[in-house]
């Protein structure tokens, strides 16, 4: 069974650090740019893409092109600015979609 790699997308200061635990770093800046290294990597065996959610805001068409997909899975993380709220929507809307209900943030 081939082993699958895990890639970070966004600028040199929110994704360095995870040069530090394996994890193989690409910093792009420009949606154009965005968009063909997240195909790349798709095409190039990833099972998982991090990407800043000030980067995911650029490219919402191609993230939403792998929603569907088994593989890869494109997880929007906060950059070294602070959250935006990308990544906890997507993850209510997943598992809203999946579970039929909203059981992770519903009040009372």
């Amino acid at each position: 069974m081939a082993k699958r790699k895990i890639a970070v997308i966004g600028d040199p200061g929110s994704v360095m650090i995870f040069n530090a635990i394996g994890l193989d770093v690409f910093y792009e800046t420009e949606a154009e740019k965005i968009e063909a290294r997240i195909h790349k990597l798709a095409d190039g065996g990833y099972a998982v893409i991090y990407i800043t959610e000030n980067m995911a805001q650029l490219v919402p068409q191609v993230i939403d092109y792998y929603t569907t997909a088994t593989f890869p899975a494109i997880i929007p993380i906060p950059s070294s600015t602070g959250s935006l709220g990308i990544g906890m929507k997507k993850l209510r809307e997943n598992v809203e979609k999946a579970v039929g209900a909203d059981i992770l943030f519903k009040e009372g």
